[in-house]
């Protein structure tokens, strides 16, 4: 049964300002101090798409659910110092690295970034602190950033803790089993469980069945 998609409702806040995450003026959304949450379909997330596994529909995907909130720091000395928190959380299917089947893994992304006036200062200041600094724009793309960190965030190797397959048994048998369809994770249509694809280690045992041309004729 396909996973229900809920497109992003958000909120803000017991105010009557809105402001619209694909186009807000990040400046005044910060000073408002309202927070800001939704729910985004993986499927509006194009470049997030493109690491997931093959065969699986994004629109089967439970949406990424998100929340952003600005942030005011008095300094000493000038100005306040400006901040936005988002925090994003998926749970996407990707191809485990050991047994190529799909594996549902988390992706949590918890960030502050911090605004500043124009691009030169945020530029100067990126390059001399740890802190990710942007330039303040009256057409800032909230989903646009909480792709980028949902993407700098995904696992770089994802695997299974334990797969679904015996890898030993599909290198060295003659007859590989078959592998067990995986149960339907949280986040994530029960017509996933099926997909998967044939094991590269099935070719290796093939061949090593096979006899060696080069062998016959030496027997004298």
């Amino acid at each position: 049964m396909a996973a229900t998609l809920v497109h992003w409702p958000y909120t803000s806040g017991m105010k009557q300002r809105v402001f619209q995450p694909r186009k807000m003026d990040v400046g005044a959304f910060i000073e408002s101090g309202e927070p800001l949450s939704g729910q985004t379909p993986v499927a509006e997330l194009s470049r997030l798409c493109a690491s997931l596994i093959e065969g699986v529909s994004p629109e089967q995907v439970v949406p990424v659910t998100w929340q952003a909130q600005g942030e005011t720091v008095p300094q000493r000395v000038g100005a306040p110092q400006t901040w936005l928190r988002i925090q994003a959380q998926a749970t996407l299917p990707y191809e485990c690295q050991r047994c190529l089947h799909p594996v549902m893994l988390d992706v949590v992304v918890d960030q502050r970034i911090r605004f500043v006036a124009d691009e030169t200062t945020a530029a100067s200041l990126d390059a001399e602190s740890d802190d990710d600094v942007l330039a303040l724009s009256r057409q800032f793309n909230l989903l646009e950033l909480i792709e980028d960190e949902l993407i700098m965030a995904e696992p770089m190797l994802p695997r299974h803790d334990e797969c679904p397959v015996d890898l030993e048994s599909w290198m060295g048998g003659a007859n590989e089993p078959e592998a067990a369809p995986e149960e339907a994770a949280p986040g994530v249509s029960g017509a996933l469980a099926g997909i998967g694809k044939p094991h590269p280690f099935a070719a290796l045992a093939a061949l090593k069945k096979k006899p060696d041309p080069s062998s016959e004729g030496d027997e004298s």
